[in-house]
């Protein structure tokens, strides 16, 4: 999963591209579902940071039926029923390592939302993205002042690490 992404104001993906696939592909096999359904539950698995709209679920649903990873059925109701296919539990079987990580990348961003959500914490990290935006961004940086900011960055996230 990647969060980097450019400039502007827009929050990162959640997901990193064929990320949300696999996701969905679990879901599916603790049971057949609806799109409405894999939303709510995706939201519930990230804690509520993250709903993916219908204009997310729809188009990767499309691509899982396309590539046989699913099927999709009409029910008597209207609703359509989503179930994963062999092909497609294969497909997740083959990429389990990647699925561990994308759910190692969630519970450790929603950590992080939690944290920011702490208004001590956010001061905190605004006042550190805002020192080093200034130090870094907005000014003549020399490699040896460079060294130091980094220097002093990994002792924190060291310092950060060995706390009980």
């Amino acid at each position: 999963m990647r969060f980097d992404h450019e400039g502007g104001g827009r929050r990162p993906r959640f997901f990193g591209h064929g990320d949300l696939r696999l996701v969905i592909l679990d879901i599916l096999t603790r049971g057949a579902s609806h799109g409405y359904e894999l939303i709510k539950e995706i939201e519930s698995m990230t804690q509520g940071n993250y709903t993916p709209s219908p204009g997310v679920i729809y188009p990767t649903l499309d691509f899982l039926q396309d590539q046989a990873f699913i099927t999709i059925t009409e029910e008597e109701t209207g609703r359509k029923k989503i179930a994963i296919t062999v092909a497609g539990q294969t497909w997740l079987d083959e990429n389990q390592e990647q699925f561990e990580n994308i759910q190692v990348r969630i519970k450790a961003r929603c950590v992080g939302f939690q944290l920011r959500k702490n208004p001590q914490m956010k001061r905190a990290l605004d006042n550190f993205k805002a020192v080093l935006d200034l130090k870094v961004n907005q000014g003549d940086i020399s490699d040896a002042q460079l060294k130091q900011i980094i220097g002093v960055i990994d002792r924190a996230a060291l310092e950060i690490s060995q706390l009980d």
